[in-house]
């Protein structure tokens, strides 16, 4: 599994970074966005991705740097042959908003397209419906409000606990014969031999392990909503628009500083923390030290000393590996 970068500007696209988008590509090949900025379909193509996976859009809220690419995306889906279903997730408003478009543009997608529009509960997450569904072993995915100046959500994906390591020597010394019976035994499923006799996966595979857990957030001030289930994420995503001297504007914009990303990846005990969303103020030749990506950088690893501190350049790939920790109750 990996996690492209295909816009990581705050606002505005500059000549390095475009408007906010990530590819999050899993290991069957399927494809999620997260957000579609303006000129995603295009970087979608610089960085090697198949339009015809992309399967599932997940909007974090409607301010236009997240969401004006959506349009040509879907063309771009529908150009390159996309004839599964399309789901797009994100606060009340998406469905009028991409439908209208779509039909003032006179276009109609080639493939079926589901909204789910996310309000606000009264308490906790809201979970959104498996993708595909009927998926043999789908990932939980919840959208948790976060503040900002108008809805938006963070997104938990959390995959299923995943089998443990598989031994073949085991296997054959229980009377397993190589083939079907293995591959059950792969996926945690008891057998029966011809003898009558029954192998538990138990005997043959190693304890379940633990699946992996990511943050996606969108632009936010405030983002303790996910910390209680976010802990000990593989991977968390979320905009550091500022450095800490701007944390005024950063409240009066409601969106984060270095130091605020930074603590609450720290309170997660966040693996590793990619930080994105960058205010085009922000260089790596910037004369003024104060105000180079290197010195945000260190201000948001400062505040969580025990997490991979990632900056997210446009194209940028993160290897999300799957582990081989032991689920634990």
């Amino acid at each position: 599994m990996r996690l492209t970068f295909l816009g990581t500007s705050a606002g505005a696209p500059t000549r390095q970074r475009n408007v906010t988008c990530q590819a999050l590509s899993f290991d069957d090949g399927a494809v999620w966005l997260l957000d579609c900025g303006e000129a995603s379909q295009h970087q979608l193509m610089k960085a090697g991705i198949r339009p015809k996976q992309v399967e599932r859009i997940l909007i974090t809220h409607l301010h236009g740097d997240h969401v004006y690419g959506i349009f040509g995306m879907l063309a771009c889906l529908a150009i390159h042959g996309r004839e599964a279903a399309v789901q797009v997730a994100g606060p009340r408003g998406v469905r009028e908003m991409v439908s209208t478009v779509l039909r003032l543009s006179d276009f109609t997608p080639g493939f079926p397209l589901e909204f789910i529009e996310l309000d606000r509960p009264e308490q906790g997450g809201i979970a959104l419906p498996a993708w595909p569904s009927g998926a043999a072993h789908p990932w939980t995915v919840t959208a948790h409000y976060l503040v900002h100046r108008l809805a938006c959500v963070g997104y938990c994906l959390h995959e299923p606990p995943r089998p443990g390591r598989f031994h073949p020597a085991r296997a054959r010394a229980a009377g397993a014969p190589e083939g079907p019976l293995w591959g059950q035994l792969q996926r945690g499923v008891a057998v029966s031999l011809a003898d009558g006799r029954r192998i538990e996966a138990a005997e043959v595979c190693d304890p379940l392990r633990r699946g992996r857990k990511l943050l996606l957030l969108g632009d936010t001030s405030d983002a303790d909503e996910m910390i209680a289930i976010g802990q000990d994420c593989d991977l968390a995503v979320r905009e550091v628009t500022y450095d800490d001297s701007r944390r005024d504007n950063a409240l009066a914009w409601q969106h984060s500083t270095a130091s605020m990303t930074g603590t609450w990846a720290q309170r997660l005990r966040a693996k590793t923390l990619v930080m994105t969303h960058l205010s085009a103020r922000y260089t790596d030749e910037d004369a003024d030290p104060v105000r180079t990506i290197a010195s945000l950088h260190a201000e948001v690893a400062a505040a969580c000393p025990g997490t991979r501190v990632i900056v997210a350049d446009d194209l940028l790939t993160v290897e999300i590996p799957a582990s081989d920790e032991p689920l634990t109750t």
